[in-house]
């Protein structure tokens, strides 16, 4: 019994120093730094994967030393359901704590892309569908059909997407995508017609997105949009036709269009061919930015009725028919030097 007694007291003796061994290497674990294979290196979560794979994944990549101790954090933390799925940016000094924080917080790579002022719904989808962190969904579709998903059948695409930069995970869907440039092209165009000038001639705010697009494939300079829109303002109220030309490349089809446009071009009659229908084309012809959009519900005053390009990158803006001829042969006469 002594003898048993001892080997007893021995095991307790050894279980209790494996113990502390264990607890001792466990906490040096949780405070130590992972290390990935880069300073700045990117881990992918995939969707429902357990925190078994996880900590494997990361074991196998050399990323961590103790997978177990991992996972026995993350079960007695409750962490190990709360994972997100995403992309991670691991760094050098994290700790496996704070790498699983970071998890568990959703602190996932955030991507980006820019949509451009001017740019046209298509060019929009290309570059959405172009994006390597975009997943394509809406691959084949027609636009009537994304409008559709979007939840806008009626509603024809061009001009309803908002240019600016956008910030969003990997995954994120094209359709998620364009429903956000949608929502905030509604918002801003809610804003600005909220605010915009008592006498415009048109009375909803969908015409001002029209004229906005217009406004932004006719010039880039800020300090000129008031006074593009005030141009075309002044010509609606007249009833003179708007004679621009954008409207025109966008009938033809922009996207094949190469250019020069000619006399040909302009007596070509279509919907948005505003040499040969008044008004406002029947839709937008582009992306409209803000500035754009403001522009649109803010004229500026005058009585100046026509411009042309100066050749310097801006525009001359004439009174009388007279004038802008003879902007129009100074300009001819610079671009031929």
């Amino acid at each position: 019994m002594r003898v048993l007694g001892a080997i007893v007291v021995a095991l307790l003796v050894i279980a209790a120093g494996v113990g502390a061994w264990v607890y001792h290497d466990y906490q040096r674990f949780l405070n130590s730094t992972i290390t990935p294979p880069h300073s700045e290196w990117r881990y992918t979560v995939v969707r429902g994967a357990s925190i078994q794979r996880i900590a494997e994944e990361l074991h196998a990549q050399g990323v961590i030393q103790q997978p177990l101790y991992l996972r026995l954090y993350a079960r007695l933390s409750g962490d190990a359901r709360r994972i997100q799925a995403g992309d991670y940016r691991l760094h050098a000094d994290m700790t496996p704590q704070q790498l699983l924080a970071a998890m568990v917080a959703g602190r996932v790579v955030q991507h980006s892309l820019t949509v451009v002022e001017g740019w046209t719904f298509c060019q929009l989808l290309d570059a959405v569908h172009a994006h390597p962190a975009i997943t394509v969904t809406l691959d084949g579709l027609s636009d009537t059909e994304i409008m559709a998903r979007l939840g806008h059948p009626e509603q024809h695409p061009e001009g309803w997407f908002l240019p600016e930069t956008y910030h969003f995970p990997s995954g994120t869907t094209d359709l998620a995508f364009l429903r956000r440039a949608h929502n905030a092209m509604r918002e801003a165009l809610d804003t600005v017609w909220a605010q915009r000038q008592a006498d415009l001639p048109f009375d909803e705010p969908y015409a001002a997105l029209i004229l906005a697009s217009i406004i932004e494939k006719e010039t880039g300079v800020a300090a000129e949009r008031r006074e593009v829109a005030g141009v075309f303002v002044r010509r609606l109220r007249r009833g003179m036709l708007l004679q621009t030309d954008p409207t025109v490349i966008y009938g033809l089809g922009a996207a094949d269009f190469e250019g020069p446009l000619l006399r040909s071009h302009l007596r070509q009659d279509h919907p948005h061919n505003t040499y040969t229908r008044p008004g406002l084309p029947p839709t937008p012809i582009a992306l409209p930015g803000r500035a754009a959009l403001e522009a649109a519900v803010d004229p500026a005053p005058g009585d100046t009725l026509y411009f042309v390009a100066d050749g310097r990158g801006g525009h001359v803006f004439s009174r009388t028919l007279q004038e802008h001829n003879r902007a129009v042969q100074a300009y001819r006469r610079f671009i031929s030097q």
